[in-house]
């Protein structure tokens, strides 16, 4: 791609205006350190300098029905994952104080399963409530494929974001899960939004999808209007069908991250797992280009950073906390 055609569609974003399929796929011919510095110029242009910090805790772990290839959690898979049926309101209380005192402004409950239902349910809800009285944080929720009464019990406790992954593109699903479809996630996000809650929708990348596969699942997500995409890298997990997955180059994840700016252009677009993948100037180099929001601590089954290092690395890019 010449220089002048990625500065006009750059333009083009800073004008308000949403770039076509055909532009966004043709970003993956531009030349990386231009695209790079085109993102990081959206970014600064439209997006907040405070950066948005989210902890997570497990509330429900394994034995999941579901057959994701990526995923420790699935029954399907021997990967050797914690058990356990609802985590203990007390431990989750000291959770979310530990993160409220470290300056987290959101707390999210994410379930194994394909949906948290009846006395679970409401178990969850009710932890939901007293977190956001007691600690002043804001609620979201993680809790599967759920129907439009749930979403509106989730609600009502005081959440205000559903978290339900695209995780890839429409092209690249089936291959990767076949107990539950697109539709079934497309439907769950429409029900949560319908319940008032805001959504947070994005996946995972390297996977096996191709780079134009990585395009389609950013322009899938435009379709749902998220205000958070979190955005994970594979850690292949041992016992999984992608325990052998390649990884990603530094460069490919960047030039992912660069586009989805492109795509969402003032979309809170956050680290989740796998950040460890990128070195520490490759992570500062993300969030230049486009990350401006994280999820912090452990990542469910995978080692995450440590709230303090996180911390750090925020004020390194020129964020504040």
């Amino acid at each position: 791609m010449e220089t002048s055609t990625l500065t006009e569609i750059k333009n083009k974003v800073l004008g308000g205006v949403e770039i076509t399929p055909a532009e966004a796929y043709s970003l993956l011919d531009a030349d990386f350190d231009a695209l790079c510095e085109a993102a990081a110029e959206i970014t600064e242009a439209l997006c907040p300098r405070d950066f948005d910090s989210c902890s997570i805790a497990n509330a429900r772990s394994g034995r999941c029905s579901e057959n994701c290839k990526w995923c420790a959690q699935s029954a399907h898979w021997n990967t050797g994952c914690e058990v356990y049926p609802l985590i203990d309101e007390e431990e989750c209380m000291n959770i979310a104080r530990y993160n409220a005192g470290k300056g987290i402004k959101r707390f999210s409950l994410v379930a194994s399963g394909k949906a948290m239902q009846g006395r679970s349910l409401d178990a969850i809800c009710s932890m939901l409530d007293r977190v956001g009285k007691e600690t002043g944080m804001l609620t979201c929720a993680s809790l599967g494929l759920l129907n439009a009464d749930d979403l509106a019990k989730v609600r009502a406790c005081g959440a205000l974001r559903y978290h339900c992954n695209l995780e890839t593109a429409p092209s690249y699903f089936p291959t990767l899960c076949t107990t539950h479809t697109y539709a079934d996630k497309l439907a769950t996000i429409e029900a949560a939004r319908a319940a008032g809650l805001d959504i947070c929708s994005g996946g995972i990348i390297g996977m096996g999808e191709s780079a134009r596969q990585r395009v389609e699942f950013a322009l899938a997500l435009r379709d749902i209007r998220p205000v958070s995409i979190p955005i994970n890298i594979l850690i292949p997990i041992p016992g999984t069908p992608l325990a052998d997955s390649a990884p990603l180059s530094e460069k490919d994840i960047l030039t992912t991250i660069a586009i989805f700016r492109f795509i969402h252009p003032a979309t809170q677009l956050r680290f989740a797992g796998g950040r460890q993948k990128l070195s520490t100037d490759g992570q500062l180099k993300a969030m230049r280009t486009g990350i401006n929001g994280s999820i912090v601590g452990d990542m469910l089954t995978t080692l995450g950073s440590t709230i303090d290092s996180d911390k750090e690395l925020v004020a390194d890019a020129g964020y504040k906390w």
